[in-house]
């Protein structure tokens, strides 16, 4: 039964507008998430022909569109979920007036003209965002909703990680067996931050009946485990660059993380409420978008 409150957060539907169908698509998120495949790319990059500059540009605005597809679909397939969680019912499509049928119609729509970006792209990037559309499918759809399947959940998070940044690196250049080692850095910091992200939504997950890690296990032992994700990753980005991988400036990545395991800690005192995990959030991905740009400004061919 949908609880009392969750009633008066679903808005009366309203005639169909593009605007109102847009604004229901979470922006922000999908723009955090267009580094990966724009960092693979730089690092592929070896001039800034015009055939180059063009290419980018169409991986990024492909990219934009898959990314919005695979929220879209989350928030299509989650929506009585988010109904029950406070902390996200003012912000579903059905609080703005928007249906499930207007948003499968939108899901739908952004993968196809996604697929046709990156087929006109090539074969490899077509290849690879038609497996992250597979993967996105497999975590939200009724049915599959491998989100609510431990272990799988993060295995899916770490392949779609890594398979963001290669989306981005053969692009322009074969792959590397060096460049698949990088992209499981990313693979690992997605899936890390995603067992945190879990470990902040416990009590919504446990109420909605999702069999998340951290309902599975625990709050304390999926929070460990993304920190032990974490570490591997701070680990790995380090050696790339005493290996001369990446760019030496990289290996700074080791104090970087010295702020993290601190903000971690503060977190774990906290009692993983709600808002200490928030901080670390806010914490970690400043310290990885730092981490991005020190590659961005790093590796491209200026």
């Amino acid at each position: 039964m949908t609880r009392p409150e969750a009633k008066t957060a679903i808005a009366p539907q309203r005639p169909a507008s593009l605007g109102r169908l847009v604004s229901c698509i979470r922006l922000d998120e999908v723009c955090v998430l267009q580094g990966a495949p724009l960092i693979g790319a730089c690092f592929a990059m070896a001039d800034f022909s015009a055939a180059t500059l063009l290419t980018i540009a169409a991986l990024v605005a492909g990219n934009l569109l898959l990314v919005a597809h695979v929220f879209v679909l989350n928030d299509w397939a989650g929506a009585q979920g988010d109904l029950n969680d406070p902390t996200r019912v003012g912000a579903t499509f059905l609080a703005k007036g928007e249906n499930a049928s207007r948003m499968a119609g939108l899901a739908c729509a952004l993968l196809a003209i996604a697929l046709l970006v990156f087929a006109l792209v090539g074969q490899a990037p077509f290849a690879i965002a038609l497996c992250i559309a597979a993967l996105s499918a497999i975590y939200s759809f009724p049915g599959a909703q491998g989100k609510g399947v431990p272990v799988l959940n993060s295995l899916l998070h770490m392949v779609g990680g890594t398979l963001h940044f290669l989306l981005g690196y053969v692009a322009l250049s074969p792959v590397t067996p060096q460049m698949v080692v990088l992209a499981g850095y990313f693979g690992l910091v997605f899936a890390a931050g995603h067992l945190v992200h879990e470990t902040r939504d416990h009590d919504s997950d446990a109420r909605n009946g999702i069999r998340t890690n951290a309902v599975a296990f625990g709050k304390k032992a999926s929070f460990l485990a993304g920190q032990v994700l974490f570490s591997i990753a701070y680990l790995t980005l380090t050696v790339l660059a005493l290996r001369g991988v990446v760019p030496p400036v990289l290996s700074l990545a080791a104090v970087l993380y010295a702020v993290h395991l601190r903000a971690a800690w503060r977190a774990l005192r906290d009692g993983l409420t709600y808002a200490s995990v928030r901080r670390l959030q806010t914490v970690y991905r400043n310290i990885h978008v730092l981490i991005g740009l020190a590659m961005l400004a790093t590796v491209a061919p200026w």
